[in-house]
């Protein structure tokens, strides 16, 4: 069995050559946060849900981006040729980057796979971009569903900055009044609903299934819940 003790992650990292050293300063700061945080995660999984050599595993929401904080899950994890990944891009890519990987293009709200195919799913970052209310739980069920037992996360609504657009406290406003602004600020991407729709630990409680255990894992970032963090087992 595989901890987060016996994993090195820096080769992982050398390996996929994802360093970018003359990115702006800003982008960089930010760069390092997020994949300070997404290590902490990682190791997170690696002690709550114990996967081993032979866990077959689907990650929903992979990408075909190549930068450092990207597909983390497959830099990190040892065990590659046990991932489906999937996503809406054409992110065939992985398949050569990561030895073994399976890619499978599809939306994560209609998986092509058969109830309990998979012994763990994972997903990091995504609810927040898949819609409304109603197609976030869609979103989650469907985890849920093809999966023993799940693990994801999503940002806090109320860490004080919004880690997508760096403004500060401005969406703790109603979500209208927060897309308002966006828009005169020129953030048009992330001020519509199917692209950014930021969600409180109540808000994704209430959409998990009926038939599911739920424990939090939340990140703290500077004294405060960045990131949403659950393991989901199924009881049926």
């Amino acid at each position: 069995m595989t901890n987060k003790s016996t994993v090195d992650l820096m080769p992982h990292l050398r390996r996929s050559n994802i360093y970018n050293d003359h990115q702006p300063f800003l982008s960089r700061w930010t760069s390092h946060v997020a994949l300070y945080a997404r290590k902490k995660i990682f190791q997170r999984l690696m002690n709550v849900a114990k996967p081993e050599e032979k866990t077959k595993i689907l990650d929903v929401g992979a990408t075909a981006a190549n930068d450092r904080d990207s597909n983390f899950f497959e830099i990190f994890y040892p065990f590659t040729a046990q991932i489906t990944a999937t996503g809406i891009e054409d992110a065939r890519n992985l398949e050569f980057e990561f030895p073994g990987l399976t890619y499978i293009r599809t939306e994560g709200s209609q998986l092509p796979f058969g109830d309990r195919s998979f012994d763990l799913v994972v997903s990091f970052a995504v609810l927040e971009h898949v819609g409304n209310r109603n197609q976030q739980q869609n979103f989650l069920h469907e985890l849920c569903r093809v999966g023993k037992a799940c693990f994801l996360s999503t940002p806090n609504r109320w860490y004080p900055i919004e880690i997508h657009t760096l403004m500060p406290l401005l969406h703790w406003l109603p979500p209208k009044h927060f897309r308002a602004v966006l828009r005169l600020m020129g953030q048009t991407f992330y001020s519509e609903e199917k692209n950014l729709n930021l969600l409180s630990d109540k808000d994704v409680r209430e959409m998990f299934p009926q038939s599911v255990k739920v424990s939090a894992h939340h990140f703290r970032l500077l004294g405060f819940y960045s990131n949403l963090v659950y393991y989901v087992k199924n009881l049926e």
